[in-house]
């Protein structure tokens, strides 16, 4: 059994809360410093958060590139600075505009989001710009252009429609590549349909094979809500068992003569105390450390 102080923890984020601010509650209930997340969410949307705490931080890397899935509200209308409720209205709803939006035209808008795509990420967002947060700069009155980026909408389902006389509610579950703005979707859709749209909702069910379901609150919190790196590494990478002296001989960087096993990269090496103690790299019956996990003595 792994320390209390190494694992990966799912916690289901509330709404108004930061990543940071979830990343401060765990460091309090496990009495431990060492705690990081991979994949930020805004402050107005909940939902999967995955943190690794420890050691285990060092597994977050390959969790940041899974595709994921949202469930989201677009309201159609008008756009607005932050793509999403929390900024300022650009325009107002014209009435008639959105009347006249077809139910047809809705779908070819949403077929037109849906698959490999050049998307422009939200100006307000946390990415970098000569060093500096891109939302840090257009809070501070700077006009930002963001790249387009590669990103994949591998489904866009409509799950409800809301017509109104000043807007179009469109809820949707939304699976997509790492990366993905959701923001910009809303803000896509509107600006094809010619009215303008924006975020009103949005909650992440999915990160990879981890579901919002195995997630606890943030008031829930407590060592037991660690899950051992070394499960979360298996559901991710094929697995290699190794015995006292591999893992050791792993943890001083030496390789590995694996002739039965077949090549991949990476693979999970778990000792016999379901420790995870690195990733390797296997090739032509060699294994080799990828990322080391440095261990603890058994319980």
């Amino acid at each position: 059994m792994v320390s209390v102080t190494a694992g990966m923890l799912f916690v289901d984020k509330p709404q108004g809360l930061t990543s940071h601010d979830v990343v401060s509650r765990a460091r309090r209930a496990l009495n431990t410093r060492k705690i990081g997340h991979a994949g930020t969410l805004d402050p107005m949307a909940t939902g999967l958060l995955t943190l690794g705490v420890g050691p285990a931080t060092r597994l977050l890397t390959y969790l940041v590139g899974l595709d994921k899935t949202y469930e989201a509200t677009l309201r159609l209308g008008f756009a607005t600075t932050t793509d999403d409720a929390d900024g300022e209205p650009l325009g107002v709803p014209d009435s008639a505009a959105i009347e006249a939006i077809t139910s047809e035209q809705l779908e070819a808008g949403i077929r037109a989001l849906t698959g490999e795509l050049e998307q422009v990420p939200s100006a307000v967002s946390a990415i970098k710009v000569d060093g500096r947060r891109s939302y840090a700069r257009v809070r501070a009155g700077e006009e930002v252009d963001l790249p387009a980026r590669r990103v994949t909408v591998s489904a866009f389902e409509v799950l409800a429609v809301r017509r109104q006389a000043d807007s179009i509610e469109v809820d949707a579950r939304i699976d997509c590549s790492s990366g993905t703005y959701i923001r910009a979707l809303a803000r896509d859709l509107g600006h094809a349909l010619g009215v303008g749209g924006h975020l009103t909702a949005l909650r992440r069910t999915r990160v990879g094979p981890f579901l919002v379901s195995r997630a606890v609150a943030v008031d829930d919190i407590v060592p037991a809500s660690l899950e051992l790196a070394s499960s979360v590494a298996a559901e991710l990478f094929p697995v290699l068992r190794v015995d006292e002296t591999q893992a050791r001989d792993l943890g001083h960087g030496k390789q590995l003569t694996l002739p039965q096993q077949p090549d991949a990269e990476p693979v999970a090496a778990i000792d016999t105390h379901e420790r995870l103690v690195a990733l390797v790299a296997v090739q032509s019956g060699r294994g080799r450390t990828l990322v080391g996990f440095p261990q603890e003595a058994p319980a």
